[in-house]
Parts: C-alpha cells; structure tokens; sequence
C-alpha cells in the first residue's frame, strides 16, 4: 500500500491499470474562518500525459499502481482553481437555513481567489426558473430570474452554460437576462430560432493560465444543453454531435479540455465514453451531487448539489514540460459554518425585500406563520417526480377538501418547485409560495371513465418527470388490474367527479395533450374553485393544527 494511506483507506483499480483513485477520509485544513472543511467524497488524482501533439493532454498511462511520481518542477506547474456550482433557483438559505445561500457561496470564492488568483466559478445551467422569487411581479413585470442574474453578478460568477429551465422564460426577459449578465455565457448546441447564437453567447470559450513564472496553460470549455425544453424561440443541435464537433475544433487549441453541460447523467456517461478527449465534464440536471469515472480514460463527471447545497472545487495542476494534467476534485458542502459575505448579503437582502413586497400586494403575507408541522415535509424534485409524499398527500388532499362533490383529486408532481424539505417546525406562507411558485386555480371538472383511465395511466409513465401525477380516493389494483376509485372498480362508462389544477386541463403536461377543454369526455364546472395555495395553506392547518 502507498506511503500515507489509513488501513481504512483503500486504492481502487478500474480497467486501466494506471489509472488509481485514491479515497481520502481526512479533513482539508484551510486558513480561512471555515476552518475545517470535511472532504465527503472520492479524492481524485488523474493524470494526464501528452501523446505528442501541441496541446494534446489524456490521462497518464505510464504509471503503475503504487509506483511513485516524479514531480515535476515548481517553475512548470500552472494551478488553476474551478468552483462549480449548478441548478441554483435560491438566492437564500434553504434547509430550514442551514444549507446553501448565495452569500456564503461568495465567502468561499473570495477564500479560494485569494489561495488562486487562478480561481473561475462555473455554472452547470439553470439559474433563470423556476423559483418563488421569480414569479414575483415587480412594476408589473415578473421578476423571471432577474435576482438570480444581479445575484450572480455580485458573488462573481465568471461562466455559465444553458440549463433546459432557461427557456421556461419568455423571449423578451430571456434576452434581457442575457443582457443583464456579467458573467460569460456560452453554449454548442442551444440557438436562437434562426440557428445562430444569441446575444453576448458564445460556442466555447478559450481562456490562457500562468504562474509567476509566466508559464501558461490553455483551457477550453463547451456547453451542451438537454433538448427537453422547446418554446419557439430556440434551435438545438444534438448535445453528442455538438460535442464532437466542439472536441475537433478545440482538442488541439488546448492543454485542459472541459465540457460544461446540462444533460442527464446517462447523457454525460455517454459523452465521457464516446469522447476520451475531454478531460473533465462539470454537469447539471440531476440536483443531487455526483461523481462517477467513464470511458477508456476514465473521464471524471461531476455535479453538486441543487440550490448550492454544496460546490465541488476542482484544481487543475498543469505541468507545462510533461504536459500532465492532474485532477483533485473535493465537494464543499456550502452551510452556516461558513459566513455571509457582507456585500453580497445586502445584495440577496434587497432582492428578497423586492420580491416578499410584491407577493404581500398580490394578498401573500410571506412571513405569517401557517402552522407548525410535527414532521419534515419532501419537496425533493428526485422525490415528487417519482413518488407520493406526505406533502403531496396534503396538497392533493386540500384540492379535494376544496372541491365540493369531488370524489377524487389530482395534480402534477412537477408543479411542486421548492427541491427542498421542509423541516419540522414552522411553516410560513413564503414556504407555501416556494411550494407551488406557478400558484393557478383549482378547477372542479365531470370526467368520463375512459379518460380518467387515461389520464391515471398516462401519470404513472410520466415516472421521473414533472407530468407523474399524484392523485387522493385513486390507486392501482394489481388484483383486479384496474385503477380503484374510492376502493370500487373505475367504470370507463361513467361521469366522475374530480378537483384538478387547471393547468393540467391546458392540454399542455407531458402526453396528456388531450386532457383540455375540447376534449369532449370532459366538462367543467367550476373554473376556479380556490388558488391553488390557498387550499394548501388550509390543508396544512388541517393537518397539523391539533398537533
């Protein structure tokens, strides 16, 4: 076993022989008020080695398992520090304020520009929507990630790629964003309805390193996108073609070759196997951090946690002569050990007030408590879209109680945005707003038989996505192969009664075009039964007022 490793800690050999990981359980020591900052991941030491093309690097291949690695001169060796950070929708704490929080995020990149004046904060996609703030109307416009973008600008965030949520966003406030932004985007496969960048977008993005010596690294980086969102305003290239094509132009203009994306892990899996040229792959999407090792060269994907629960810090140790490329990668978990940055918690501050006033005029009172919940309430994306919670059972729950002469009720786990749980304790309207941001009405519909059994099916393929549908008074028999309504057989040839939310009769959630006012199996009668908030705030206090 190597000089310095615990007996508890173990060397991992994947295919390659020469390609070693090292798991690493000790604290990082930092000369900053964090003090320490616990390592809560794989320590990762990849080496890359030059096959004789002008800037072409790839991982080592010629050092064995446990042999020793000559290192190179100081005066050879370019750092370069990346903090990456993705799908941030937050600009406070989250957590119950424990976790995350855009200011304390700004005290760790000032701790790292400070160690590096090589240092670049990333971001992976997602940042525009959804959030509560964002649905906020201020001098009657939305917000529409307006804070996140002046947030951003102050923590001094450097580049940023495309996540699908950025085109939830109207055209207009899209390319006003854009506008707003300090930060550098880029993207290789996200266009505008013409096929050309938008504004102030880049395809890649090509930056130069040195140390005191004035030796110089060149690092590169594309962004790819997911092809999941659609409004009329954007063109897609396919994410693997823009990718290979970005990897042809840029794999020989470059010491360091990173892609930036915003695809599913399956997704980025692929893109390390079919393209061993890329050196490391910081990705988003999934919201809960990740690390795996893909491909020949065993190409290194990372993501953080959602709403900067945590950040990984990535150095890029570059030796100039060998042209070797080494890797250490550790995930920061961003909490209230670490404090506020001054400046940039003034900024959150004054978005926030922004925000909570408009909410107050449209009859939102953000800080009032609801209720005090006994029990932590499942908001997780990873949860919502896949399964019931007791947070949907209370949301679908108060679409019932709300809906006179219902006999059931349902609505789509993707109008739940807050990706957060709510801990025990106290519940205030703001929770109830970061809950259901989109708000909308509860409407009382008369549908037949035949398409409730479509619209139940259809809920339970959209497993994983924001169309997976919870119901109450409705589940699936596997006895009797058929949907139970209220514990009875459901009869595709009878009316039954059902509070929905009106969005899920727009015809526009994931396969269920067919679920909208013209479909002839389905009458409205009452459009607006109660906001969708409000039958949650009532239910909560149903729910935990005698506990």
């Amino acid at each position: 076993m190597p000089t310095g490793l615990k007996s508890d800690q173990r060397m991992i050999l994947k295919t390659n022989p020469f390609v070693v990981f090292s798991s690493v359980g000790d604290f990082f020591e930092s000369k900053n008020p964090m003090k320490k900052t616990y390592w809560s991941m794989l320590c990762v030491t990849l080496l890359v080695l030059s096959l004789g093309c002008s800037g072409y690097s790839r991982k080592e291949k010629g050092a064995a398992a446990g042999s020793e690695v000559v290192k190179p001169a100081p005066n050879t060796i370019v750092k370069t520090t990346l903090l990456q950070i993705n799908d941030v929708y937050e600009i406070t704490p989250v957590g119950g304020g424990k976790e995350g929080g855009m200011a304390r995020l700004a005290t760790l990149r000032k701790q790292l520009a400070a160690q590096n004046p090589n240092m670049y904060m990333i971001l992976a996609g997602d940042l525009f929507s959804p959030s509560a703030l964002g649905t906020a109307k201020v001098e009657g416009e939305r917000l529409d990630g307006k804070q996140m973008v002046a947030v951003l600008n102050a923590v001094g965030l450097n580049y940023c790629t495309f996540g699908n949520h950025e085109f939830d966003l109207k055209e207009q406030p899209f390319l006003q964003r854009l506008s707003e932004s300090r930060f550098k985007w880029f993207s290789s496969n996200a266009f505008d309805k013409n096929g050309k960048a938008f504004p102030n977008v880049a395809e890649n993005v090509v930056f130069t390193v040195a140390n005191a010596s004035n030796q110089r690294a060149r690092v590169a980086m594309f962004g790819v996108t997911i092809t999941k969102n659609n409004p009329d305003y954007v063109t897609y290239i396919d994410p693997l073609e823009a990718a290979k094509k970005q990897v042809q132009a840029l794999r020989e203009k470059a010491d360091i070759l990173i892609a930036v994306t915003h695809l599913t892990l399956d997704e980025d899996i692929e893109l390390a196997q079919t393209m061993p040229e890329i050196d490391l792959i910081l990705g988003g999407h999934e919201h809960e951090n990740v690390q795996v090792w893909r491909g020949t060269d065993f190409t290194p994907i990372f993501k953080a946690d959602a709403n900067a629960r945590s950040a990984y810090i990535h150095e890029l140790i570059y030796d100039t002569e060998a042209r070797r490329l080494q890797i250490n990668s550790r995930l920061q978990p961003i909490t209230d050990r670490i404090p506020d940055d001054p400046e940039v918690s003034q900024v959150v501050q004054h978005w926030d007030d922004l925000g909570l006033n408009a909410f107050r005029q449209m009859g939102f009172e953000p800080n009032k408590l609801v209720v005090n919940s006994s029990v932590a309430l499942d908001g997780r994306e990873s949860s919502v879209r896949n399964h019931p919670t007791q947070l949907t059972e209370i949301i679908v729950e108060g679409f019932l109680q709300a809906t006179p002469d219902a006999e059931l009720a349902i609505f789509n786990g993707g109008s739940v945005r807050i990706d957060d749980e709510i801990p025990p304790g106290p519940i205030t309207e703001y929770d109830v707003i970061r809950i259901l941001p989109f708000g909308g009405k509860v409407v009382s519909v008369e549908m037949r038989g035949r398409l409730l059994k479509q619209v139940l099916d259809q809920g339970q393929a959209n497993k994983g996505s924001g169309g997976y549908l919870h119901a109450t008074n409705a589940g699936w028999s596997e006895a009797q192969n058929n949907w139970l309504i209220n514990g009875k057989p459901l009869d595709q040839r009878r009316n039954y009664k059902a509070a929905l939310s009106d969005y899920l009769i727009s015809g526009n959630e994931q396969g269920l075009s067919y679920l909208n006012r013209q479909n002839p199996d389905l009458r409205v009668l009452n459009d607006s039964v109660i906001e969708v908030r409000r039958a949650l705030i009532n239910q909560l206090r149903k729910t935990f007022a005698s506990k």
